[in-house]
């Protein structure tokens, strides 16, 4: 078993410390609604970017605020003025006026990494600490809004070099003393400094933050201010008695998490069990305020206690897991029928003391009264928890709208989330049909059938009933009704999903699987390291869908080339029974060589529910021909007849051949392939699988070209670039630059080849571009690019598995070129070498594999 890292601190570095905070965000979220705000908070984010581009900084840390790393004082300085200036004309254009407060410090920070366990629990990777960040942290409290509030050291530094940041912006700035305050934790007393322009700068005193910054006043002035102060805390004490004393207050955060107990069931009727927690969860999850444990996180912690995962979450153990793993409370469930009334009871327990805080009770006639009743107690606690009715109002629509008012639709609806959330995606797919037989507009479950057929690679049995929930948008909660929205976006607009899911996960910071979307949306784009945070944010325990979105995180951690948090990744969610991440782990075991492990951890045929491509590209990197050749073979039997997965399947059997010298039954594959996939691209089912259709074409194009065929790629090239919408998306861009250069290369044309390659050359182009481009500098006699490409092609084999290209259709052709791209880096070293390489080129690759010791 591999070590597990520790968490490592270097000598600490003077740095300057920048803290800001967004004043009333939440109040702008409210008044403008969640599109508008989630553009508006878009914008804002390309501020920060522009800003951290300009002054050199570096973010640490952002929730509402933001933590921000300079080398110089002044660098800080200039970005919170500038940050202070962006804000009003940012929020304009949507009718609010912005501000935030900063704190500007310089002292000693210590750098530590977390380990990959703590970042899958929601950590950052990078942790930045040392006594100087609460000091920033108390000047940022105690500044007003629009005020920039500075330690003696930053002021110093900053005003020194102020005139670089302009002589007309300095000679507008004022600096301006309030004088020596405490600071909580924080030895000696503190002169705080103020600097601003004049005009838009409060330049008023701060104010105290509540016991953690107060002024130093001198010993005179002490008796006065202290009976003043006494008897100020006793008339807001006795008014705060007096409004309060009917319940306990509730100490509760925005967004805190809470427990949800198992169903106290005492009528008797099975289908309540499932159907009431669902209701509830569906419910609270309509708030911003209040978030809800997933099933799942549970089941887990109940694992780490060495509890079976069927236990019963009673009182003691809720309280328990919510001690465990960090939740405010818990919530108690009852339902019970006395005298044909049904009665529903939420418990609000405090999980230390095991304090009942607050209790809610609704009763009606019936099983028809159920869902009325959940609604009622769940708005009960979400006001109690201190959210407004006024956002309530706006976010909450009743439980029969929302969802469905069959309680069996419901159980239905329930039992399709947990086996979706387990990667049982059959199951999930006859759970939620059993709901919607039950209720046919029941929207949810739409939305459930459509997302468990695009994951068995049938998203066109799950576009009518995207279009079935579209049609019932209006009746779902504002979240949503985001999601569906993106997910329209990514069927029919595939190159704009991306965009379509960071707004959804910008409004709704604590809903994964937009965050899980995100990353799957740049994942497509080869976009790994802009993915990585949104993959970490969606693997967080408290995910409905954590074994996927595990599963997601190791795949990408794996192209980035971290390795163990790569393998932990997969290993967590292969304990969870996800059969696709138990063959990623075989793809990780390949890519250390380790073949017999790879082969010990694929997944039995019962486990699969999906056509895989990995295992032919595993056999082919260990050079095991025959078993590449039946394994293809298997998978093409495998694949559904019709749909975009069976037109895939024809890849890998074509690309064992190629390998093998069996050119004939290559470009047989090749014509198949591109006949199939330009057939579902001028007919298309939607917009998703047409671009998955179009990389097909594209990938079979560039597997006939590396055999001299040319009829084939001039007959893609025809169809795609007749449709401009869908040549511009990625990768099908990317692939039509690849065709193009593999054309030049046939006629002899290696500089134009490599123009066309230089169209596309950002970082995220496919593995067939290194390839077509180390082939095109061969045959300039550019030895040392040559090298260069051949170098990358071989320490990138993990892309070369994970890229996405045709759903991974392409993976066997990659593979194949990656382990041939070690062999040629090495003869690249001598130049002598060079003829030799490129006659290597032109042979199948099973003959140059089985004479050469590859590395």
């Amino acid at each position: 078993m591999l070590e597990r890292p520790r968490q490592d601190a270097v000598e600490p570095r003077l740095q300057t410390l920048l803290l800001t905070d967004l004043c009333d965000s939440t109040a702008v979220i409210e008044r403008l609604g969640d599109v508008a705000a989630a553009r508006l908070f878009r914008d804002h984010d390309r501020l920060v970017l522009q800003l951290q581009q300009r002054w050199r900084g570096r973010l640490i840390d952002r929730s509402d605020g933001l933590f921000l790393l300079f080398d110089r004082p002044v660098d800080g300085l200039g970005f919170a003025l500038d940050y202070q200036r962006g804000l009003g004309p940012l929020g304009k254009p949507y009718g609010v006026q912005l501000a935030a407060r900063a704190g500007l410090h310089v002292g000693e920070v210590v750098f530590g990494t977390n380990d990959e366990a703590a970042v899958r629990e929601g950590a950052k990777p990078v942790e930045a600490e040392g006594l100087a960040k609460p000091v920033a942290a108390r000047l940022m409290a105690m500044a007003r809004p629009g005020q920039i509030l500075l330690s003696p050291t930053a002021e110093a530094m900053a005003r020194r070099a102020a005139g670089e940041l302009g002589a007309e912006l300095a000679g507008r700035l004022v600096w301006k003393s309030h004088g020596r305050w405490r600071l909580k934790g924080v030895p000696a007393p503190l002169e705080v400094h103020e600097v601003g322009e004049a005009g838009q700068a409060p330049l008023k005193a701060p104010r105290p933050a509540a016991a953690k910054a107060w002024r130093d006043v001198p010993l005179w002035r002490r008796p006065a201010m202290l009976a003043v102060q006494v008897l100020a805390a006793v008339a807001l004490g006795i008014a705060a008695w007096l409004l309060t004393r009917p319940e306990p207050a509730i100490a509760f955060a925005e967004r805190s998490w809470v427990v949800l107990g198992d169903l106290h069931n005492t009528t008797g009727r099975p289908v309540l069990d499932k159907s009431v927690e669902q209701a509830l969860r569906l419910s609270l999850g309509q708030s911003r305020h209040v978030n809800v444990l997933s099933d799942q996180k549970v089941r887990d912690t109940l694992a780490r206690m060495r509890k079976s995962p069927d236990t019963p979450i009673d009182r003691d153990l809720a309280a328990e897991i919510a001690i465990r793993d960090g939740a405010w409370g818990v919530i108690l469930p009852t339902v019970s029928e006395v005298g044909g009334r049904v009665h529903v009871t939420l418990e609000l327990v405090e999980p230390r003391t095991r304090e009942v805080l607050y209790a809610a009770s609704a009763a009606g006639d019936g099983l028809d009264s159920v869902l009325a009743s959940v609604d009622k107690v769940a708005s009960d606690l979400r006001e109690r928890l201190g959210e407004t009715r006024r956002s309530q109002a706006r976010d909450f629509k009743p439980l029969p709208r929302v969802a469905t008012a069959s309680l069996d639709a419901l159980h239905g609806y329930a039992l399709g989330q947990e086996a979706y959330a387990q990667g049982n995606f059959v199951q999930a797919a006859d759970s939620y049909r059993r709901a919607i037989e039950l209720d046919p507009d029941f929207a949810l479950a739409h939305i459930g059938l459509m997302r468990a057929y695009n994951a068995l690679d049938q998203l066109p049995r799950g576009v009518p009933h995207l279009r079935r929930a579209q049609a019932l948008r209006d009746g779902l909660a504002s979240r949503e009704q985001m999601y569906l929205d993106a997910w329209g976006v990514q069927v029919d607009d595939p190159g704009r999903a991306a965009d379509a899911w960071m707004l959804v996960a910008r409004a709704y910071p604590d809903f994964f699987q937009a965050h899980a979307n995100v990353a799957y949306a740049l994942e497509v784009r080869n976009q790994h390291v802009e993915a990585l945070p949104y993959a970490v944010r969606a693997a967080a325990p408290q995910s409905e869908f954590a074994p996927l979105s595990m599963e997601l995180l190791g795949r990408v951690q794996m192209v980035l080339g971290e390795r163990k948090a790569s393998y932990d990744a997969l290993v967590a969610a292969s304990r969870r029974g996800l059969a696709t991440a138990q063959a990623w782990l075989a793809v990780w075991h390949a890519l250390g060589d380790d073949f017999e492990a790879a082969e010990a951890a694929w997944p039995a045929d019962g486990q699969l529910k999906q056509t895989l491509f990995e295992r032919v590209s595993i056999y082919l990197d260990q050079r095991k021909w025959d078993a590449a050749r039946m394994e293809a073979a298997r998978v093409r039997t495998r694949a559904s007849a019709d749909g975009p997965r069976a037109r895939q399947s024809l890849m890998p059997g074509a690309v064992v051949a190629w390998a093998l010298g069996d050119h004939a039954a290559a470009r047989k594959g090749v014509d198949e392939i591109v006949e199939a996939a330009l057939a579902a691209v001028v007919r298309p089912d939607n917009a998703m699988d047409q671009r998955d259709d179009a990389a097909l074409a594209l990938y079979g194009a560039i597997l006939g070209l590396r055999m001299g065929q040319r009829g084939p790629a001039r007959r893609v090239l025809e169809v795609i670039e007749a449709r401009p919408k869908l040549a511009a998306v990625q990768p099908v861009n990317a692939l039509l630059a690849v065709v193009h250069a593999r054309l030049a290369l046939q006629d002899g044309q290696a500089e134009k080849a490599l123009a066309a390659l230089d169209t596309i050359k950002d970082g995220t182009e496919p593995m067939q571009a290194y390839v077509a481009r180390m082939e095109a500098h061969l045959a300039l006699g550019d030895v040392k690019a040559a090298a260069a490409q051949a170098g990358w092609l071989a320490r990138n084999r993990a892309l070369a598995y994970a890229e996405y290209g045709c759903a991974w259709c392409q993976q066997a052709m990659n593979v194949v070129d990656a382990r041939l791209a070690a062999l040629n880096a090495r003869d690249l070293e001598d130049p002598e070498q060079a003829p030799r390489v490129g006659e290597r080129m032109r042979s199948p690759p099973a003959r140059v594999l089985a004479a050469a010791a590859v590395p």
